[in-house]
């Protein structure tokens, strides 16, 4: 069976992830790595398999996103790269595109 080509879900990051507290002290923001992990953790779980990410080809951080905030993921998987756009309430807040292994979702 084939995947279907696109994915929507929804990630917050808790108020009290250990990475929080140095990024940055006073106002905490969401670091962009952990953006990047919520794009793998919701294509893992879409497609059903680890998700091999070979490298990043690009990645724009637009606009901060706070903890405890719920951000919008929509992915797009076209061979060997998985498009990504993370937004919330309606404002884009990173977008750009993982290279992966080309056998995942075909």
């Amino acid at each position: 069976m084939r995947m279907p080509r696109d994915h929507r879900s929804e990630f917050r990051i808790a108020p009290d992830h250990p990475a929080l507290p140095g990024h940055f002290p006073g106002r905490p923001v969401v670091p962009g790595v952990l953006l990047l992990d919520g794009v793998i953790e919701a294509a893992t779980r879409w497609l059903g398999t680890p998700l091999r990410v070979r490298g990043l080809r690009q990645a724009k951080f637009l606009s901060a996103l706070l903890p405890g905030e719920v951000a919008t993921l929509e992915l797009e998987l076209a061979g060997d790269s998985l498009d990504f756009a993370i937004q919330r309430e309606g404002t884009t807040v990173a977008k750009g595109c993982l290279l992966i292994d080309p056998a995942v979702g075909s």
